[in-house]
């Protein structure tokens, strides 16, 4: 069966395989033992915080599978953004030149360097193995978040936010970044992904540029990715969409990426799912849900077949899945479509 759960630390190895095959721009996961040590012992207090209120947590989830007992994907939130670290955006806005004397009118788009989204959650370090790509496990690895986030509110942000990894090719060059490169930089796109990741931001506020960047000034290859998403992350915005997450014109610094939001409470998935008491006896149905338990350190989630009784407000789930979500009759579950 595939679960997800929470990670511990006994996934280490799996966590650095993970971070090795994401390759380059996935700035979460960077190839670092103390790095990604770090980021499970955080992970790990985090779920096991007894006050629900939002603060600097990181939560980290994995896909397992129980029948080889192999973690093959993993994805994450962030609690609230920008807390400790600067958290950087461009904005791609406008600015009008004009003379009547002239008859002249130009609209020129401009890129302006931001903290806007200091405070937010943000959904993150999202990353299915390509052989586990088939039932549904990347939609369920993704959405399985919400479901977390709708039966712990209170310990997330109104504001929900995804940065979208952006264009580069198979070496890790970004046409964005080089062009900031040539002008301001001197250091490659994946050294200034990577010294982003692992937390050493000054670099940004030291040499990026203050002052609104004229689009129009940037090579063409630059000005061809704003906004655009690599191919590979196609898919996981497709479904943001479908979520109702919309991008409101920020952009990530490196690579130009998108960076799609929505309010907590108007995400599809948080909106729809229900919270139903359990019984546990014989499914004949074939219809799977997304289903999650109440907790929070012993966090479980699966996708399996149930029969639900909306009256009653009852789910009925046979015994391998009450094992697996580790409930039993009467305890309380959160369900959804995926």
């Amino acid at each position: 069966m595939i679960i997800i759960r929470p990670i511990r630390s006994s996934d280490y190895d799996a966590l650095h395989q993970i971070a090795v095959e994401s390759g380059h721009g996935f700035t979460s996961l960077p190839v670092n033992e103390e790095l990604l040590t770090s980021r499970i012992n955080r992970a790990t207090q985090s779920f096991h915080k007894r006050d629900s209120t939002t603060g600097d947590e990181g939560y980290l989830f994995v896909m397992e599978d129980t029948e080889t007992g192999e973690v093959v994907g993993t994805s994450g939130i962030e609690a609230a953004v920008g807390i400790t670290d600067a958290f950087y955006h461009y904005h791609l806005g406008k600015v009008v030149h004009s003379s009547r004397e002239l008859n002249i009118y130009n609209n020129i788009e401009t890129l302006t360097l931001n903290n806007d989204y200091t405070g937010a959650t943000e959904i993150c370090t999202l990353f299915l193995r390509d052989n586990y790509r088939v039932n549904n496990n990347g939609r369920f690895l993704s959405k399985c978040r919400f479901l977390f986030m709708a039966e712990h509110t209170e310990r997330f942000n109104r504001t929900v936010i995804a940065e979208m990894r952006g264009v580069s090719d198979n070496n890790g060059n970004s046409p964005f970044w080089q062009w900031l490169e040539e002008h301001f930089f001197s250091m490659d796109f994946p050294t200034a992904d990577y010294l982003s990741g692992i937390g050493k931001k000054e670099f940004i506020a030291e040499l990026m540029p203050k002052f609104p960047i004229y689009v129009s000034l940037l090579s063409e290859a630059a000005q061809s990715v704003i906004g655009k998403v690599h191919d590979k992350t196609i898919p996981a915005l497709r479904l943001l969409e479908n979520e109702g997450f919309v991008n409101r014109g920020y952009v990530d610094i490196f690579d130009a990426g998108p960076t799609v939001e929505s309010e907590l409470k108007s995400i599809k998935t948080v909106r729809n799912s229900i919270r139903l008491q359990v019984t546990v006896g014989k499914v004949a149905s074939t219809k799977k849900y997304m289903i999650c338990n109440d907790k929070v350190a012993d966090f479980r989630a699966v996708q399996m077949p149930i029969e639900i009784d909306y009256e009653q407000k009852i789910v009925t789930i046979d015994e391998p899945t009450a094992k697996a979500l580790q409930i039993s009759n009467g305890d309380w579950v959160r369900v959804s479509e995926n």
